[in-house]
């Protein structure tokens, strides 16, 4: 088994399993969470992190409170907690509906339906990422690729795989990868932190950049094609990821490149009409003001801290999932 194929958040004996995303890369380490309130804990610190892996913690934690809890009101309420954990990845409630749509029929239907996610998000990622590559090569005509994405959408994003980098698994193993360079992605740093974890990983060659540096890089022609992953796509197409995507898409229009979103169906939410109704969450002063525990803005300093932006479709060259393009 190789590192693309290891999960990320697995069920075990009892209680959810997930690869602890604040440790890396300094430490590679499991949590076991055996309470929805754990759950809930890593998920808000971003332990666990990315809308696939969302969704599977999700029905997890349907299967966590089913274990737990003998009336199905009590379950409910569990679900609805875990569900508004994070609000702008649609995959997370979808999870909890999928698996708690179960209930009726016991605790070991709601795992069995939760376990069957996890396999379905291993088997979705690969197709959706193999019909980005494909679509890709045909875009771009040089060979090997320079390719830029932003966050982190690799196996750490996901059950396992990946999207944005299951992409980048397909393309290395047929020899058509330069390079990658990845956007740190403050303030949080996913990219230098996991998605240049993931590539060293794999032995990918890469460069991590400043979000700023992006745009240059992309006019300077250092970059064939942008592609990112999402966390909730409108049924108009426009596309909710990581904040700073929206203007990688904008220095790719202008420069002519493809912006390639890639994403399971689960992640498409056809009961959000356009981007401009995506409930977009704000985090902590602090991730911002401060680094390292040290301040680095002034006592008090007004902070504007979206986690995600909206990249209206117009400027998005395809949404793949593993029906393909879209």
């Amino acid at each position: 088994m190789g590192p693309v194929d290891q999960r990320t958040i697995d069920w075990n004996d009892g209680a959810v399993v997930i690869v602890d995303q604040c440790a890396l890369p300094g430490a590679h380490r499991k949590l076991r969470l055996e309470t929805v309130t754990e759950l809930i804990d890593a998920i808000q610190r971003l332990a666990i992190r990315g809308a696939p892996a969302l969704g599977a913690a999700g029905a997890l934690g349907v299967a966590l409170a089913a274990r737990r809890h003998e009336h199905a009101s009590d379950v409910e309420r569990e679900a609805e907690r875990l569900a508004q954990a994070r609000p702008t990845a649609v995959n997370l409630a979808w999870g909890v509906r999928r698996a708690l749509a179960k209930l009726p029929s016991g605790a070991s239907a709601v795992l069995d339906e939760a376990l069957s996610l996890l396999d379905e998000d291993e088997k979705l990622c690969r197709q959706a990422s193999g019909h980005a590559a494909e679509l890709i090569l045909r875009e771009c005509a040089r060979r090997p690729l320079r390719l830029l994405t932003h966050c982190n959408a690799g196996r750490l994003a996901t059950v396992s795989w990946g999207t944005a980098l299951g992409v980048v698994w397909h393309l290395h193993a047929a020899g058509q990868v330069e390079y990658v360079l990845v956007d740190e992605t403050r303030p949080l740093l996913q990219g230098a932190r996991l998605t240049a974890w993931e590539l060293a990983e794999v032995g990918v060659p890469y460069r991590v950049l400043p979000d700023v540096a992006a745009a240059s890089a992309i006019a300077r022609g250092l970059v064939d094609c942008v592609v990112v992953g999402a966390d909730r796509i409108a049924a108009n197409g426009d596309v909710a990821n990581k904040v700073g995507t929206y203007g990688l898409a904008l220095a790719a229009a202008r420069h002519r490149i493809p912006f390639v979103v890639v994403a399971p169906s689960s992640t498409v939410d056809a009961a959000t009409p356009s981007g401009e109704l995506i409930e977009i969450e704000e985090r902590a002063a602090d991730e911002v003001t401060t680094w390292g525990g040290v301040r680095t803005a002034p006592a008090g300093a007004p902070v504007f801290n979206p986690a995600f932006d909206v990249t209206p479709a117009e400027l998005v060259t395809a949404v793949v999932t593993e029906h393909g393009p879209g």
